[in-house]
C-alpha cells in the first residue's frame, strides 16, 4: 500500500495571527454537537504517559473529513467531537474543555476519533495548552517563535496524522522543534505492528548537547537553537524556526557549499529520479553559472534560508508538475549535503550529512532517535527507491489501534507488548 503523504513538504509550524492574548479559561460545559452516528468510521487511539509527571494533557485537532473538513477538536471525555462555530473576535477562547488528562506515569487513556485530515495529537507536560479561535473558524495553535504566546514556557509537542477511508498515516515531527519524546505504534487487523521509537527520556538533552558541540566545532551558532526555561532545556528549534527568531542566524551558512555544487555541475550532469511519471531527469548549470537547468525546469542558487525552509526561492512549488517533483529531491540533497558526493539523487543514505556544511540539526536529531527516524526537515521523507524510511511514519489501510506515547521513559526500538483495551 502506498502511504498517504509521500514527498509532500511538511508544513512549517506557525501560529495564526491573533489579538493580544490572555490565558484561556477552559469551560466544562457539555458539547452541543453529538458524536458521529453509531457505527460510523472511527479509530481508537491509546494515549500513554511515559513521563515522570502526573500532570500531562493531550489534545487532538484537525479537519473533520465527513463534515466538509470542518474544524475539529476532541473534547476532554475522549469521545465527543467538537466543531467550533466562527467567533466574532480574533483570539477568542474555546468554549469547551479539550484537555484530555492522561493520569500518572505509565497510565494509558484510550480515545476515539472520526475521519480527520491534517490531524495533530498534542501533548503538554505540567501545564495545559492554550488554543484560541479566530473568525472562520480558524484555530490559533501554540507557537515556539512568538514570545508573547501563552504557551511559550510550556513543555509541549505533537505528532501528525490523517485518518480517512483509505488508511491511517502518521509521523513524529521535528520539522520545527524538538520537545518531549513521542513514539508511535500501529496495530492492524492482520496482526501486523509498526513502531517508531522516538527518543529516550533524555532525548532533548542529547540534541542540545549535540548542538552545543557542533557550535564549539564550527562557531556557526547551532547553540542558539536551544531554548531554556528555569535553567533547563525546554526545546531545540530547527534552523528554519531559529532564523525566525534571529534572522541573522546562519545567514550565509550554505554559500560556499552552494558555489562548490554549482561549479561541479557546470562541468558534469546530475540526475534526479523523480520517482514519478517524469522518470529520471538530468541537469547542468548554464554557462553563466547562474541556473541549474533540467530543460523545462530550472533553479537559481538557493539561499541558506531557502534550503532550511524547503519552500522559498527556487524551492517554491507551483511552476509545473515536473518542477514540483524535482524540488523535494533537490532540497533534500542540500539539507543532507549529498550534492558533492553523488551525481544521482536521491543519494544513498550512507552519504547523508558527511560534509562539514550540512543541516547539523537534522543530523543530530536523527542520531538521537533510537531508530534514527523522524521528520527533521520538510522533505525528510525523500529516500532512494527501496531505501529505508527516514521520516518516522506508520501507515495502514486496516488500523485497529494507534498508540501514541509521550515521555520516552520506556522507549525502545522494538514495539511494546500488546495490551488489551
Amino acid at each position: 500500500m502506498q502511504r498517504l503523504r509521500k514527498f509532500i513538504r511538511r508544513a512549517s509550524f506557525g501560529s495564526s495571527s491573533a489579538a493580544p492574548r490572555s490565558q484561556a479559561v477552559i469551560a466544562t460545559k457539555p458539547a452541543s454537537q453529538p458524536p458521529p452516528p453509531a457505527g460510523g468510521p472511527s479509530l481508537n487511539i491509546a494515549l500513554q504517559n511515559q513521563t515522570t509527571s502526573s500532570t500531562v494533557y493531550a489534545y487532538i485537532t484537525g479537519q473533520a473529513i465527513d463534515r466538509g473538513n470542518a474544524l475539529f477538536l476532541l473534547l476532554a471525555d475522549g469521545k465527543t467531537p467538537f466543531y467550533p462555530s466562527s467567533p466574532a473576535a480574533i483570539g477568542s477562547h474555546i468554549p469547551q474543555n479539550c484537555a484530555i488528562a492522561l493520569g500518572g506515569p505509565g497510565n494509558t487513556v484510550t480515545v476515539t476519533i472520526p475521519h480527520v485530515a491534517g490531524g495533530r495529537i498534542w501533548f503538554s507536560i505540567d501545564a495545559p495548552l492554550t488554543f484560541l479561535l479566530n473568525p472562520g473558524p480558524a484555530l490559533v495553535e501554540p507557537s515556539v517563535t512568538n514570545s508573547s504566546d501563552p504557551n511559550i514556557n510550556t513543555n509541549w509537542g505533537f505528532a501528525e496524522f490523517t485518518f480517512n477511508s483509505d488508511q491511517l498515516y502518521a509521523n513524529i515531527s521535528y520539522v520545527d522543534f524538538v520537545g518531549p519524546p513521542i513514539a508511535l505504534t500501529l496495530t492492524t487487523q492482520s496482526g501486523a505492528t509498526q513502531h517508531v521509537s522516538g527518543m529516550p527520556s533524555n532525548g532533548l538533552d542529547i540534541v542540545c548537547n549535540g548542538l552545543r558541540a557542533q557550535h564549539a566545532a564550527d562557531g556557526n551558532g547551532w547553540d542558539q537553537l536551544i531554548v531554556t526555561h528555569n535553567g533547563r532545556n525546554l526545546r531545540a528549534l530547527s534552523p528554519n524556526q531559529g532564523m525566525v527568531t534571529n534572522p541573522s542566524l546562519f545567514s550565509n551558512y550554505y554559500d560556499g557549499y552552494i558555489n562548490r555544487a554549482w561549479q561541479k555541475f557546470s562541468s558534469q550532469s546530475m540526475s534526479i529520479d523523480t520517482q514519478a511519471g517524469f522518470g529520471t531527469v538530468s541537469a547542468k548549470v548554464d554557462n553563466n553559472n547562474s541556473t541549474l537547468s533540467f530543460g523545462s525546469s530550472s533553479f537559481t542558487k538557493p539561499s541558506t534560508r531557502d534550503i532550511f525552509s524547503c519552500s522559498t526561492g527556487p524551492f517554491a512549488t507551483g511552476a509545473n508538475a515536473e518542477t514540483n517533483a524535482i524540488i523535494p529531491r533537490l532540497a533534500a540533497a542540500f539539507n543532507r549535503s549529498t550534492l558533492l558526493v553523488s551525481d544521482s539523487f536521491p543519494a544513498p543514505q550512507n552519504l547523508y550529512y558527511k560534509d562539514p556544511t550540512t543541516n547539523h540539526y537534522s543530523r543530530i536529531v536523527h542520531s538521537a532517535n533510537l531508530d534514527g527516524k523522524g521528520y527533521a526537515f520538510p522533505y525528510d521523507d525523500v529516500q532512494p527507491s527501496g531505501g529505508a524510511d527516514q521520516s518516522g511514519e506508520v501507515h495502514a489501510g486496516d488500523p485497529t489501534l494507534f498508540t501514541v506515547t509521550v515521555g520516552g521513559m520506556n522507549a525502545s526500538v522494538k514495539p511494546p507488548p500488546k495490551k488489551e483495551l
